[in-house]
């Protein structure tokens, strides 16, 4: 199973300025016990052929945001990537493409 590296920050991470509204999911964020979800999702996706594919913890977080901000795929794409608050949440790095 192969998944793309999304756990290294790029140099234009290391320029965003902290900001409360950035932290508004931080509390949720920390509640919730993620590696018994990322445990739980692993095995969803098996294939050892193809391009890499995303980490299930990252689309799991992403249908939470959908969820709770009632976005349609194409709102919620737009919405991460201009929105720092939702990339920050799903562990998204600036240097990503969505």
């Amino acid at each position: 199973m192969s998944w793309k590296n999304t756990q290294q920050n790029s140099f234009a991470d290391s320029l965003v300025v902290e900001h409360k509204s950035l932290s508004e999911l931080d509390d949720v964020h920390n509640i919730i016990n993620w590696s018994e979800i990322e445990q739980t999702l692993s095995s969803l996706y098996s294939s050892v052929r193809g391009a890499p594919s995303y980490p299930p913890l990252m689309m799991f977080k992403i249908l939470i945001l959908q969820a709770w901000y009632n976005l349609s795929d194409e709102a919620l794409e737009k919405q991460i990537a201009r929105d720092l608050m939702f990339r920050r949440f799903i562990d998204l790095s600036l240097s990503e493409a969505v």
